[in-house]
């Protein structure tokens, strides 16, 4: 057990140091505010706080974790080593930056909290972030730093043993629409015929009637190939289907068609299933709920896992929907069009919420890689490159890779061709040394 000297004891500090040693590290943490406590533990300890006390392994801290609310904070990005860092906080101090107060910034989404340009879905984009502002949305910077902080712990301690941590990875299948032609209903059937007509699109015209009167496989219904990947690889894909009311934004199959409820089923028989959150349900929990009680139904077991459609996040009230509802999990964070860390880490977190300075029970699942952003890469080559270097980032730091891949990315159509082949570069990356 590490033991923390402090000289105030704070739910931010509490909650940012469980991250970095218990959930990166695998080391338990303690606090005190007691020197003679702090002098008579006899293993791992350090003091956080703004004087060194003695010879102690001591890191320099900064205000940010023992304040309340927002403040307008002066933050200088610095080169360090291999990676970059903020909160300088001098020689004197173990490691030269406060990385417990950085990895809070980024881990409580402190910047998606202050004022900033939503895009047309009214998301939070890679372009107001910090991290891309300053060229580390690439590294998953909040376990690098943790890292940086063992091997300084270790030089301090030799004695101490670290828990071993391994790479492990969490596919998501993410399912707006279980087939493109399929059980679309009469009217929506015959405004897709109409709009293939006046648009010329007589290829899809034919698929379409081939799809509808059973000659030809729908080119979205890939599971029985999904599934088949599932049996060879020993970490479970998630599943996430949109059952929510046809909208402007959402354009699924009914809930109530039977064969659409089959396949929910039969998929939940051999991989994890959560909820898609249509688009309107994100901040209205009366939609959010029949949503959440309509799953329950389809799978006969309590809801754990969400993911928000569009990847729309407003924070802090799309979290707190969730949390009311009792969900526990949540597969939001990240960017659908640029690759990387959102909220700098490859490590599941806690959602803490910085209007009631509380650590809630949701847990945040980051993805750090959609498929729409691989197609802003030329070739099937750089797409390949791209995605290793991702893997090889995640794996210097034993992190969790989370992908999002839709069930259409693995058709036959052009747009998506070479990404089962990614998909399984993903898959395969845990069997390397």
């Amino acid at each position: 057990m590490l033991l923390i000297y402090t000289h105030k004891i704070s739910p931010r500090l509490k909650y940012v140091f469980k991250h970095v040693c218990t959930r990166v590290l695998g080391v338990k943490v303690d606090f005190t505010t007691k020197i003679e406590t702090f002098i008579a533990h006899d293993s791992l300890k350090m003091s956080y706080t703004k004087q060194q006390l003695g010879n102690e392994f001591f890191v320099k801290s900064h205000d940010i974790l023992f304040e309340q609310g927002l403040s307008d904070l002066d933050i200088n990005i610095h080169d360090w080593e291999n990676t970059k860092c903020f909160f300088y906080n001098g020689d004197k101090s173990a490691i030269p930056f406060d990385i417990f107060a950085a990895s809070f910034y980024l881990l409580s989404r402190y910047e998606e909290y202050l004022p900033h340009v939503k895009d047309e879905f009214g998301r939070f984009t890679a372009a107001e972030s910090l991290a891309y502002k300053h060229g580390f949305l690439n590294q998953p910077v909040v376990d690098i730093w943790s890292y940086k902080f063992k091997d300084a712990l270790q030089t301090q301690f030799p004695e101490f043993k670290f828990p071993e941590k391994n790479y492990t990875i969490k596919p998501i299948i993410d399912v707006p629409s279980a087939y493109n032609y399929r059980l679309k209903g009469i009217m929506r059937t015959l405004g897709g015929l109409i709009k293939d007509i006046f648009r010329f699109r007589f290829k899809n015209l034919y698929i379409r009637f081939a799809v509808i009167l059973g000659f030809m496989h729908d080119p979205y219904d890939t599971f029985k190939y999904i599934i088949n990947r599932q049996r060879y690889t020993k970490f479970k894909f998630l599943f996430f289907f949109l059952i929510g009311d046809f909208s402007t934004y959402d354009k699924g199959i009914s809930p109530n068609k039977k064969k659409f409820v089959s396949l929910i089923k039969h998929v939940a028989d051999y991989c994890m299933v959560g909820l898609k959150v249509s688009y309107f349900a994100i901040e209205d929990t009366v939609i959010l709920k029949k949503e959440k009680l309509r799953m329950e139904d389809i799978l006969n077991t309590r809801l754990k896992a969400s993911r928000q459609s569009f990847s729309r996040l407003n924070l802090p009230e799309s979290y707190r929907n969730l949390i009311e509802l009792e969900i526990q999990e949540d597969y939001t964070m990240g960017y659908v069009d640029f690759i990387g860390f959102r909220a700098g880490s490859c490590t599941p977190f806690l959602f803490y919420d910085l209007d009631y300075e509380i650590q809630t029970p949701l847990k945040i699942n980051p993805y750090h890689l959609m498929d729409h952003a691989l197609l802003k890469t030329n070739s099937l080559l750089d797409k390949k490159k791209v995605l290793n270097e991702l893997i090889h980032n995640i794996k210097q730091v034993n992190g969790e890779f989370i992908s999002v891949f839709h069930n259409y990315t693995f058709s036959d159509e052009k747009e998506w061709q070479g990404f089962k082949e990614l998909f399984n570069i993903i898959l395969e990356s845990t069997n390397e040394a």
